[in-house]
């Protein structure tokens, strides 16, 4: 386990846990302006002890120290390692969710218009609940990066499952960073939580609302001839799925009812 330099601020070390809701494994960012002595790690991933001595191994051979750890949400694939990283680095952990934050009494959170800086490096907070109410993406305005977590996925499209998740707040969030992307901010790519990196921002947040669109459509129509329960919805509007999956596309169903005001 090696980081690979993906560009100039930011690296990644590919967490071996991979699995049909991982992909690859965790993407574990390390970044860091070039040639400072600071760096921040975002989304330490699960507690894989030699992933997470990699991830520091990373950091010192580059001359750094990990100033504090972010996590982009609180499912365990991204921040299960997140405390004993902490211990390891001797560094604090922030989080939206107060119980994943370190030293739990206090640790600063993670809010709109939070700017975290290391050295000349420049990270600013972008809130994006949806994939969980947690979820954050972190936007690195001199390297044109935004990390997207599980909110973008760099292969597929990511779950939204209830109750962990809501498809309203998900679907404004795709809104949100569209236009972001389309703006003059200058997103030149999207380093997602798994999965390669993404090179066309706009296309693809084009394709994850168009996608959602499609599969809304899909569950009115199953609802419509009286399928209203989530097993019964996804036997008619995932039949072409690995049933392997089903179980996932259950809770996004859930998901899915609950914002249609379908009771289940």
């Amino acid at each position: 386990m090696t980081a690979e330099q993906i560009t100039p601020y930011a690296a990644r070390v590919l967490a071996a846990n991979p699995g049909l809701m991982t992909l690859d494994g965790t993407n574990t960012w390390i970044l860091r302006a070039p040639g400072s002595d600071r760096a921040v790690v975002v989304d330490p991933g699960p507690l894989l002890e030699d992933h997470l001595h990699a991830v520091l191994a990373a950091v010192e051979s580059a001359g750094a120290t990990v100033q504090t750890v972010l996590l982009t949400h609180n499912h365990l694939d991204h921040s299960e390692g997140a405390a004993y990283f902490a211990n390891l680095a001797n560094c604090p952990v922030r989080a939206v969710d107060p119980a994943y934050r370190v030293p739990t009494d206090h640790a600063h959170g993670l809010a709109e218009g939070d700017v975290i800086g290391a050295g000349e490096l420049r990270i600013e907070v972008l809130p994006t609940p949806g994939h969980t109410l947690d979820s954050v993406c972190f936007w690195l305005p001199q390297d044109g990066s935004l990390l997207t977590g599980d909110t973008v996925l760099g292969r597929g499209t990511s779950v939204v499952a209830h109750p962990d998740g809501a498809l309203g707040p998900y679907l404004e969030s795709l809104e949100s960073l569209r236009a972001f992307a389309n703006s003059a901010a200058g997103v030149d790519r999207l380093l997602p939580g798994h999965g390669p990196v993404i090179e066309d921002p706009t296309a693809v947040l084009s394709f994850y609302l168009d996608h959602r669109r499609e599969r809304l459509d899909q569950v009115r129509a199953a609802v419509a001839a009286g399928h209203t329960t989530p097993e019964a919805v996804v036997e008619t509007v995932y039949a072409d799925v690995d049933k392997s999956l089903w179980p996932a596309a259950e809770r996004s169903v859930r998901a899915q009812l609950v914002y249609l005001g379908v009771d289940d």
